[in-house]
C-alpha cells in the first residue's frame, strides 16, 4: 500500500463519534428492538390462535403483505436518498414513521369479535400492510451507523454496544409469564387477549421514547452527494450497478438463508406451550440460554478484527448449523425425565445461540462493507436505494418464509386447543408435538448452514478493502475541499457585489 493510501486509511481510522452518540444509537435500538421481537415473537401464535386464521391463512397474509412491502420499497429508498432537511437524510424518518409502526402494532393484538372469518383477515392485513410501510421509513436510523462515522472500527464499537444493550431485551420474554398467570389469579377478568393487548401500549411506548432520544442526540458526519451528484447518476444506472453488486447479491442469499431462521422461531411459543406443558418455560429456559451472550458480544469486535469479518461470520453460521442439527437428533425428551429434559433443551438451545450475537455484530458490518464498496464503484452514497432493490429482493424471501411459517403447520396437522374461557391449551398428539420439534430445530439448522456457506463468497475483505476505504478517503475529502471552494467563492463574489 502507497503511503498515501496509509495515510488516508489513518484518517479513515480517527475517532469522530462521542459517548452520548453510541448511547443515543444503543438506546435507540433498544427501545424498537423491544417492539419488533415482541410482535416477532407472538404475532403470529395470538392471530392463528385467538384472532382464528388457519396456517394457510396466515401464510397467505405474509405473502401478500410482503409483496406490498416490496412495491413501497423502491419509493421509500428513492425517498429517503434525495431527503435533505436541517436535520440530516435519515433522523426525521425516526419521528416521520413512527405514527404508521405505532398503531398497526396496537392493532395487530385487538380481537374484532364482531368480524367474520374473511373480515379478520382483511384487518389482519390491513393492519401488516401499514406496519410494513412504517418499517420501510424507520428502517433509515439503521443507515446512521454507516453515517455517523466513516470509521470501521467506531461502527464495530457502536453495533457491539447495541447488541450488548440488546441483551437486555428481555422484556418481551415476560409476554408468556403474564398470558399464563394473570387470568387465573384474575378469574379470566382479564383474559390472555387482553394480555397481550396490555403489552403492545408498552411497547410502544418505549419504542417512541427510544426513537425521539435518538433524533435528538446524533448526527450525520459522512459526506453525501448533492441533488446535482444524484441526478448525474440517476436511478437506472444506481439500480444497474446494484444488481451488478457481487458483495450485494452474498448478502441477500446469506438473508434468503438467514430467513429460514424465523420459521423456527415463528414456532417457538408452539413448542414450549405444547411439547412442555407451559408457555412461561421459554421465558425461564432465557434466562440460562442468554447468559453467555453477555461475555460474547462484547468480544465479538476482537473476534473480527482477529479472524477477519468473513471468516467470523462462516465460522459462526456453521457452527449453530451443526448445533441445531444435533439437538434435533437428542430430542425434547431425551430421558423422560421432566426436569432433567427441560436441563438438557436448555443447554442446548444455550449452545446453538453462542454465535447468534456475534454473527449478529457481523451483518451490519457486512453490510458496511457493501454500502462502502458501491460508493467505491460509483462515487455516491445511495443507501435508500439499495435498500430498495434488496428490500425488494428480501421482500420476495420474505413472503416464502411468511408461507413456509404458516403452512408447516398445516403439514403437521396442528390446530390449536382451548378451554372453556377461550384460553389455549397444550396439544397431546405426539405426531403433532415431534412435528412441532422438527419445525423448533430443523428450520434454525438449515438456516444457519445456508449463511454460514453463502458468505465463503463474500469478495470484499483483507487488503482489497483496505485499498477500498483509503480511497473512499481522498474521494470524500476531495468533495468536502470541492465544496468548501464553492462556498468560499460566493462568500468572496456577495462581498464584491
Amino acid at each position: 500500500m502507497t503511503e498515501n493510501n496509509e495515510s488516508a486509511v489513518k484518517k479513515v481510522e480517527r475517532r469522530l463519534i462521542t459517548p452520548k452518540e453510541i448511547a443515543a444509537f444503543a438506546v435507540t435500538s433498544y427501545g424498537l428492538n423491544n417492539l419488533t421481537s415482541f410482535v416477532g415473537a407472538t404475532k403470529q401464535y395470538f392471530m392463528m390462535s385467538y384472532l382464528g386464521l388457519s396456517g394457510k391463512a396466515y401464510g397467505l397474509l405474509g405473502t401478500v403483505s410482503t409483496v406490498w412491502d416490496a412495491l413501497d420499497d423502491p419509493i421509500s429508498g428513492i425517498i429517503i436518498d434525495r431527503c435533505r432537511t436541517r436535520w440530516g437524510r435519515l433522523r426525521p424518518f425516526l419521528i416521520f414513521s413512527m405514527p404508521f409502526w405505532a398503531i398497526s402494532s396496537i392493532l395487530f393484538y385487538a380481537v374484532p369479535n364482531s368480524f367474520n372469518s374473511t373480515e379478520r383477515l382483511i384487518f389482519a392485513l390491513v393492519s401488516t400492510i401499514i406496519y410494513g410501510i412504517g418499517f420501510s421509513y424507520a428502517g433509515a436510523w439503521e443507515l446512521l451507523l454507516y453515517n455517523i462515522t466513516p470509521n470501521t472500527n467506531e461502527r464495530s464499537t457502536l453495533i457491539a454496544t447495541q447488541k450488548f444493550v440488546n441483551l437486555f431485551t428481555w422484556l418481551p420474554s415476560l409476554v408468556p409469564v403474564f398470558v399464563d398467570f394473570v387470568p387465573n389469579v384474575t378469574n379470566n377478568v382479564i383474559t390472555q387477549p387482553k394480555v397481550y393487548s396490555g403489552f403492545s401500549f408498552f411497547f410502544v411506548a418505549i419504542a417512541m421514547a427510544g426513537a425521539l432520544f435518538g433524533f435528538f442526540n446524533m448526527r450525520e458526519r459522512v459526506t453525501i452527494a448533492s441533488k446535482e451528484e444524484m441526478n448525474n447518476v440517476g436511478f437506472f444506472k444506481s439500480a444497474k450497478s446494484i444488481l451488478t453488486c457481487r458483495p450485494l447479491a452474498v448478502l441477500l442469499i446469506s438473508n434468503f438463508f438467514g430467513g429460514i431462521k424465523g420459521v423456527g422461531g415463528a414456532s417457538e411459543d408452539f413448542f414450549w406451550l405444547n411439547c412442555t406443558g407451559r408457555l412461561s418455560n421459554r421465558l425461564l429456559c432465557s434466562l440460562f440460554t442468554g447468559i453467555p451472550n453477555y461475555f460474547i458480544t462484547p468480544l465479538a469486535p476482537k473476534i473480527i478484527k482477529k479472524l477477519g469479518l468473513r471468516t467470523t461470520a462462516v465460522s459462526a453460521g456453521i457452527f449453530s448449523g451443526a448445533a441445531y442439527t444435533l439437538l434435533y437428533l437428542i430430542g425434547y425428551k431425551p430421558t423422560g425425565n421432566y426436569w432433567l429434559d427441560f436441563v438438557i433443551v436448555t443447554v442446548g438451545l444455550t449452545v446453538c445461540g453462542l454465535p447468534n450475537h456475534i454473527m449478529g455484530v457481523c451483518d451490519p458490518l457486512l453490510k458496511g462493507d457493501m454500502y462502502d464498496y458501491l460508493e467505491w464503484k460509483n462515487g455516491i452514497r445511495n443507501e435508500g436505494i439499495v435498500n430498495a432493490v434488496s428490500g425488494y429482493v428480501n421482500k420476495l424471501s420474505s413472503s416464502v418464509h411468511a408461507l413456509l411459517s404458516g403452512v408447516v403447520f398445516d403439514w403437521i396437522k396442528f390446530t390449536p386447543q382451548k378451554d372453556m374461557f377461550g384460553n389455549v391449551v397444550p396439544h397431546t398428539d405426539p405426531r403433532v408435538l415431534q412435528g412441532i420439534w422438527g419445525i423448533f430445530c430443523l428450520a434454525p439448522a438449515a438456516a444457519r448452514f445456508g449463511y454460514g456457506l453463502s458468505l465463503l463468497f463474500f469478495n470484499v475483505h483483507g487488503k482489497q478493502k483496505q485499498i477500498m476505504l483509503a480511497e473512499l478517503e481522498e474521494h470524500r475529502n476531495a468533495r468536502t475541499q470541492a465544496k468548501m471552494t464553492e462556498l468560499n467563492s460566493d462568500i468572496t463574489e456577495n462581498s464584491n457585489a
